[in-house]
């Protein structure tokens, strides 16, 4: 496994300086999508382990809501979005203006809605990153799956058979007024994937 050194200040600040030109670039085409006004923020960013992935959105036992994507080009990888039921359900309700039918879990029609949120933001946040670093990255048809954090990021990763040994995780919040949802994107580019966006972003590890 490849030891990390432990990044400076300003290079954390880069990196979370990408995940707010990708927030806005989000933020910019679900309003587009929802015709009103969201705002995203990026409280923080950092780089985890991967064994820390689960313990980041509640621990590996917790029931998520997950939009899996893979990043294909020259920087590889896998792509998480993850929403708490709850959060899933306040996306749905506060923004796209759906009240949830069922108590626990969703309609197809309230996952399919979730799917395409999903792809969006994904589909946004590699956009802009793409242009920021010039490099060639093109998502996958996205997956959605609701079960057990742990289960979900074992399954995603195992069908590629290579996974990097760290996350970009990105903590975002979804404002629309006085409401907030929260949700977590997890970058985990594949083992020579890292050097190659570090590079490109003047960011030594």
């Amino acid at each position: 496994m490849k030891e990390w050194k432990p990044l400076a200040e300003f290079q954390l600040d880069v990196l979370k300086e990408v995940g707010n030109i990708g927030a806005g670039h989000a933020a910019t085409a679900l309003s587009n999508l929802l015709d009103k006004p969201v705002d995203m923020l990026v409280p923080q960013v950092r780089l985890v382990p991967f064994e820390g992935i689960s313990e980041s959105v509640g621990g590996a036992e917790e029931v998520v809501v997950a939009i899996y994507l893979r990043v294909e080009g020259e920087t590889p990888g896998n792509m998480f979005f993850i929403l708490s039921e709850e959060s899933a359900k306040g996306l749905l309700r506060n923004l796209a203006g759906m009240e949830t039918e069922k108590e626990d879990g969703f309609t197809d029609m309230e996952l399919s809605a979730l799917n395409e949120i999903g792809n969006i933001l994904a589909g946004s946040y590699l956009s802009s990153l793409a242009d920021l670093t010039k490099l060639n990255m093109a998502p996958t048809v996205p997956a959605l799956a609701m079960d057990m954090a742990g289960a979900i990021l074992s399954y995603g990763l195992l069908q590629h058979g290579q996974m990097g040994d760290h996350a970009l995780f990105i903590d975002t919040k979804f404002l629309n007024g006085e409401e907030e949802v929260e949700g977590r994107f997890f970058l985990i580019p594949d083992p020579d994937s890292f050097d190659v966006l570090f590079s490109a972003l003047g960011v030594t590890s």
